[in-house]
């Protein structure tokens, strides 16, 4: 078994709702993880680290809270998420699922 992190779950803490995330090649050849239900992508930005980013905006949907892009790993980091959709923000905690 490997200690690679290829997928995580986003679980938000309001309602117990769960995003399943899956590590892929993303089309211009870099790495992301594309959640499970639609082409929503979490990726790795040299200025803001891992953060679910929107293409069309160039916007931040969601990021990690507690953790600065230079403390960031190979993967998005385990923990507190928080993210905003219109006039509302939720606070999940994401977890690695080791394969």
């Amino acid at each position: 078994m490997s200690n690679e992190v290829l997928a995580f779950e986003l679980r938000r803490q309001s309602d117990d709702l769960v995003y399943s995330f899956a590590r892929m090649v993303r089309p211009d050849g870099s790495i992301g993880f594309k959640r499970a239900d639609g082409d929503y992508w979490i990726v790795w930005k040299p200025e803001w680290g891992w953060v679910a980013w929107d293409e069309a905006s160039q916007s931040c949907m969601g990021r990690p809270w507690n953790v600065l892009p230079g403390e960031q790993g190979a993967v998005p980091p385990a923990g507190d998420w928080v993210s905003r959709k219109g006039a509302k923000s939720y606070v999940y905690t994401l977890v690695h699922l080791i394969g």
